[in-house]
């Protein structure tokens, strides 16, 4: 008696590579976060968690670009040390700091939707300069707005001053990260990627 077996896909192709792409952001994400420095006019401190945004909203689109911070907030708050200087777990998701880390899926996902739309990804290098600048701002305000009101619930100051502290000193920063991920996405190693 011989028994035939076939095999059988559960999951597509197609999504365990979405899942690795938008891991890999995760992890991206959360290596830059090692790359902080105080802000003299500031407590929240500055790092490069925004660049790992700005990547995965502009190489995973608006879908699997949000996951992939989804992710990145699922290993930090499961005890990973991937927020700004190496920290974890719930605090920093409750802290001061808690407004802008929860609105990175949401800003990956819109700097997504701003550079591709919703009907397929582009190739980012053919993508636009102007399209991936308005995406990053975009992305920027999200990330500045609900940032400032969480730091302004948490510190319990208004909202002015918290703009003042927890948005306006990043303006420099962010400038700086969205030149370099331009020149992420214009260079021969994002191709090869």
């Amino acid at each position: 008696m011989s028994a035939e077996t076939e095999s059988v896909e559960l999951v597509g192709d197609d999504v365990v590579g979405n899942v690795a792409r938008a891991a890999l952001f995760a992890a991206l994400t959360g290596a830059f976060a090692y790359v902080s420095f105080p802000n003299p006019i500031s407590p929240v401190p500055v790092s490069l968690q925004v660049l790992g945004v700005f990547l995965a909203g502009i190489f995973l689109g608006p879908v699997w670009g949000g996951v992939s911070l989804v992710f990145y907030l699922a290993a930090g708050a499961a005890g990973a040390p991937v927020f700004a200087g190496g920290s974890a777990g719930i605090g920093p998701l409750l802290g001061y700091t808690a407004g802008y880390l929860w609105s990175y899926p949401i800003a990956a996902a819109l700097i997504g939707a701003v550079v591709h739309g919703f009907s397929g990804l582009e190739e980012p290098k053919a993508i636009a300069t102007g399209r991936l600048v308005a995406g990053m701002l975009a992305g920027t305000v999200l990330i500045y707005a609900l940032g400032t009101v969480g730091f302004a619930v948490v510190q319990n100051v208004g909202l002015v001053e918290a703009f003042t502290v927890s948005a306006l000193s990043f303006v420099p920063f962010e400038a700086v990260k969205i030149a370099a991920a331009v020149g992420v996405v214009r260079s021969d190693v994002a191709t090869a990627a």
